[in-house]
C-alpha cells in the first residue's frame, strides 16, 4: 500500500509540473492583455493611450471632412467695389445691405467668421431657385438645397423650427420655386435680428467704412 501511495504522489507531482509552465504562460498572457486590453481585443473598457489616439484620429478625420466640404462652397458674387454712399446705406437697414452684391459679400465674409455662412448660402440658393422655370431644373435644385441646408445630416444645416420643416417636407412632394419660401424668410429674419447688429459693430464693416472715407478725403 505504501508503494502504491508513493506512486500516486509521484504521478500527481509530475502532472503538476507539466501543467505549471502552461498555466504560468497563460497568466503572463492574461496579465499583458489586462494592461493593454484595448490593444488586443475589440472590447475597449480600459482608459489607456490607445483610446486617446483613437479619439484624436476621429477628431482629425472630422475636421478634414468639414474642410473638404467647405471647399465646395461657392465663391462670392461678382460685384464692383462698393462706394462710400453704399456702405453708409448698409447701416440704415438690413434690406439695403442685402440688396447689393457688395453688401452681401461683406456680410457673408462676416458670417464666415462666426461659422454661420450657411445662412447666406441658403438664402442665395433660394433666390436662385425662384428664377427657374424649367420643372426638371427646379426639382433638381430643390433636392440639392434640401440635402445641403435642410437635412440633419448636412454640416451646412440651417436652423429652422419644426413647423417650417414640416412645410418643406410637404412641399418637397411637388417641388416648386417657392418650396423654401417660409424657411428663407425665417433665415432672413434670423440674420437680420442676430447677425446684422454684430456686423455693423465688426472690424470688417468699420475697416471698410474707414478705408472708403479716407479715399474720399484724398480725392
Amino acid at each position: 500500500p505504501m508503494g502504491s501511495e508513493r506512486m500516486e504522489m509521484r504521478k500527481r507531482q509530475m502532472s503538476t509540473t507539466q501543467e505549471t509552465p502552461g498555466a504560468a504562460q497563460a497568466q503572463h498572457s492574461t496579465g499583458n492583455r489586462g494592461a493593454n486590453a484595448c490593444c488586443f481585443c475589440w472590447c475597449c473598457c480600459c482608459s489607456c493611450s490607445c483610446l486617446t489616439v483613437r479619439n484624436q484620429d476621429e477628431e482629425r478625420a472630422r475636421r478634414m471632412s468639414q474642410e473638404l466640404q467647405a471647399e465646395g462652397i461657392p465663391n462670392c458674387e461678382e460685384s464692383p467695389a462698393p462706394t462710400l454712399e453704399e456702405v453708409n446705406a448698409w447701416a440704415q437697414s438690413f434690406d439695403k445691405l442685402m440688396l447689393t452684391p457688395a453688401g452681401r459679400n461683406a456680410f457673408r465674409e462676416f458670417l464666415r467668421t462666426e461659422f454661420s455662412e450657411e445662412n447666406m448660402l441658403f438664402w442665395m440658393a433660394c433666390e436662385e431657385l425662384k428664377q427657374e422655370s424649367n420643372k426638371s431644373v427646379i426639382e433638381e435644385k430643390a433636392r440639392l438645397i434640401y440635402e445641403d441646408y435642410i437635412s440633419i445630416l448636412s454640416p451646412k444645416e440651417v436652423s429652422l423650427d419644426s413647423r417650417v420643416r414640416e412645410v418643406i417636407n410637404r412641399n418637397m412632394l411637388e417641388p416648386s420655386q417657392h418650396t423654401f419660401d417660409d424657411a428663407q424668410l425665417q433665415i432672413y429674419t434670423l440674420m437680420h435680428r442676430d447677425s446684422y447688429p454684430r456686423f455693423m459693430n465688426s472690424a470688417i464693416y468699420k475697416d471698410l467704412l474707414q478705408s472708403l472715407s479716407e479715399k474720399s478725403i484724398e480725392a
